[in-house]
């Protein structure tokens, strides 16, 4: 994916900004479909009750009975945030064994960078391409915040605020953000700073009627801009990252075993305590 640096909401580092807004955004969404169809079953009976509609409940981003396109839509989001966890054992193993396929597969920043160390001392001569490639990878379900927002307009970063008072500070900042910077927002979106950008800016650019083939186009701009510059950060560092790369390779095994037990054991504490 095409992630911005930074921890959100107690997502990891390689995570990307959007991919925690999805995380949370499918959770608040699903947690509030299960409460409303609560609420509409105890309605059975009453012909007033029931002409409340389950979607116009708080929490959901649609503000029109949803259909086919929408539940789609919903479901991508959701997929990209459990995808988005599940690499992340494979995005620690890959840097230890390879940094150029962890760049062409994933996208990853850090995968850029320990490739341009490696390039600097000859050991990445196929760089570019897999520069190339990272950027297709880093993109390829971008087009999904488009779409939220083509079909609901800003509802998913209201859906993603939640009712907290710090999330909602934080999306209205970058929202503002988003809003000054019109189109040039996708190419700013990868700027890693603690705030929500990249997935504001995308949904934004599908609210804004900008056409899926231009939003398309700057993303994938935006994302190779960004990873030659860690590409070049990482040739102008060189020797040291190579020796920690060396290091690290020693390590990456255990690394992303660390990775997988640190997803699993909240969904599994969480399925136990509820069997409980």
């Amino acid at each position: 994916m095409s992630p911005a640096l930074g921890i959100v909401d107690g997502v990891p580092d390689e995570m990307s900004t959007a991919a925690a807004g999805e995380k949370d955004s499918f959770a608040v969404a699903a947690t509030a479909l299960a409460v409303a169809e609560a609420d509409l079953e105890k309605a059975v009976g009453d012909d007033s009750a029931e002409e409340e509609e389950w979607w116009k409940a708080d929490g959901m981003p649609w503000n029109h009975k949803p259909g086919r396109s929408d539940y789609w839509c919903m479901g991508w989001i959701g997929f990209l945030g459990i995808f988005s966890l599940a690499m992340l054992p494979l995005r620690g193993w890959l840097l230890g064994l390879d940094p150029p396929i962890l760049m062409g597969i994933t996208g990853s920043r850090t995968g850029a960078a320990a490739t341009g160390a490696l390039a600097s001392v000859n050991e990445a001569p196929h760089w570019l391409w897999w520069l190339l490639l990272g950027s297709i990878m880093s993109i390829k379900l971008d087009w999904v915040y488009w779409w939220a927002g083509k079909l609901w307009g800003r509802g998913m970063i209201g859906v993603w605020a939640g009712r907290s008072e710090r999330s909602r500070r934080r999306y209205e900042q970058a929202e503002e953000w988003a809003r000054k910077l019109g189109w040039l927002g996708v190419l700013v979106a990868y700027v890693p700073i603690p705030l929500p950008i990249m997935p504001v800016v995308f949904v934004l650019t599908g609210a804004s009627a900008m056409k899926v083939k231009w939003f398309v186009a700057l993303d994938f701009v935006a994302a190779t801009v960004w990873n030659l510059g860690y590409l070049a950060l990482g040739w102008g560092v060189g020797d040291p990252i190579v020796d920690a790369l060396k290091y690290y390779a020693k390590i990456a095994n255990w690394v992303a075993i660390a990775l997988l037990v640190v997803i699993l054991a909240p969904i599994f504490l969480k399925t136990k305590k509820k069997a409980q």
